[in-house]
């Protein structure tokens, strides 16, 4: 049997985590850098029988002018973050997944994320259905000129504002808005979550953005048998949080206040810079603490743009927390991590863990795969721990069938 191939088609292309993804599969396929932050280098999922990184076939969309090559020169001169030796050998393989990137869509982005974009693309004046069937388009005609075995269509673009009006719960009253961009009230996240279902491909949603989220776009999904997953990939602050807070709530102790203040100056910290945009954001980061310590203690979450620190983030927290004879005591860390660097071995994980469940025909929300996220689809448990070994069971299941 021939070995399963893959399509790895990306919304955003052109971001620091999308070619941080490029600059990472170049390099492993030639086996030039260790699997250090790969998760599915671990035991149980290396008897997973995955797609090897080197059978891993890119493409993508994006809005924004400029040269894919230049955008993953900016990790090394802006971020001082990847070696530049290894952006000079990946030039190849930007360059044939350069030929493979076609123009998203500005639909419902919002007005930051239209700023950024080719003019010639906000100029389009194109319907929500219409959007959706140029996308899809697109990602029929990668997976036929590639032959891949199967697509998984990744959302790495900049975070949209939360959808402006409620998103109906039935696809039968959803899909008539689709013909009026003024009533439809989807963003663009899940315009390309429908066309990548339509597609027959997977979906991710590595961002706070909708996406897949709504119940109309689960029901279709169900009906169109195929797997999703989001939303917002954990790996920073949160992840610490998901890991230190169920220490709290084990030792009975009471946490008063956590209060967590976010740096950091990449396209993604420019965008949500816009009021809009960063309130799905801090809704994705702050919704943990209570489902974890069972009550919600004072929180705040700020995010704060800093041009000069280009991909790199720091992250301080503060936690206020009472022990024994009503003492007050704290607790604070600081995480100074690369955005794009901590992102990309998730996102390969992620590719390659979601084609191994379309091979054994699993669709609708992937539950198992809730670690990797923030805001996971169709779960509750928010401590990283149990998360994980929900991950971990899968997988062996998987490897002990084969």
């Amino acid at each position: 049997m021939a070995r399963p191939s893959l399509g790895l088609w990306i919304i955003g292309a052109k971001g620091g985590v999308a070619t941080t993804v490029m600059t990472g599969l170049a390099a492993l396929s030639r086996g030039a850098i260790p699997s250090t932050g790969l998760v599915t280098e671990l035991e149980p999922f290396t008897r997973l029988e995955l797609v090897p990184c080197a059978d891993i076939v890119v493409g993508g969309h994006d809005i924004r002018p400029g040269r894919l090559g230049d955008e993953a020169r900016r990790m090394w001169v802006e971020s001082r973050a990847i070696d530049p030796e290894l952006l000079a050998s990946a030039e190849p393989f930007f360059k044939a997944v350069e030929a493979r990137l076609r123009p998203g869509t500005v639909v419902a982005a919002g007005d930051k994320i239209c700023e950024l974009a080719d003019p010639a693309l906000v100029a389009l004046a194109e319907t929500p259905r219409a959007a959706i069937a140029r996308v899809r388009a697109d990602i029929e005609a990668f997976a036929r000129a590639t032959d891949v075995g199967h697509v998984v269509v990744v959302n790495l673009a900049s975070t949209e504002p939360p959808a402006a009006r409620p998103i109906p719960p039935g696809w039968a009253e959803l899909e008539p808005l689709l013909d009026n961009a003024a009533a439809c009230p989807l963003p663009a996240s899940s315009l390309y979550a429908l066309a990548a279902i339509e597609a027959g491909a997977s979906y991710v949603n590595f961002t706070p953005s909708t996406g897949s989220t709504p119940e109309a776009i689960r029901q279709f999904a169900r009906d169109h048998k195929t797997a999703h997953a989001g939303c917002d990939g954990k790996t920073g602050e949160t992840l610490l949080k998901s890991v230190l807070a169920p220490m709290f709530a084990a030792r009975n102790l009471d946490v008063m206040s956590w209060v967590g203040h976010n740096i950091f100056g990449n396209m993604d910290g420019k965008v949500l810079d816009d009021p809009r945009n960063k309130a799905a954001k801090v809704k994705s980061k702050d919704h943990l603490l209570a489902a974890i310590l069972g009550y919600p203690p004072q929180t705040h979450v700020s995010i704060e743009y800093i041009q000069s620190l280009g991909d790199w983030k720091t992250a301080w927290d503060h936690v206020h927390f009472r022990g024994f004879l009503g003492t007050p005591m704290t607790f604070q860390f600081i995480w100074q991590g690369c955005d794009s660097i901590l992102a990309a071995p998730l996102v390969i994980d992620l590719v390659r863990l979601v084609e191994r469940a379309h091979r054994a025909g699993e669709c609708g929300v992937l539950e198992w795969l809730a670690c990797f996220f923030k805001s996971p689809l169709g779960v509750t448990e928010q401590e990283f721990s149990v998360q994980f070994a929900a991950l971990e069971a899968w997988a062996r299941t998987h490897a002990d069938h084969h």
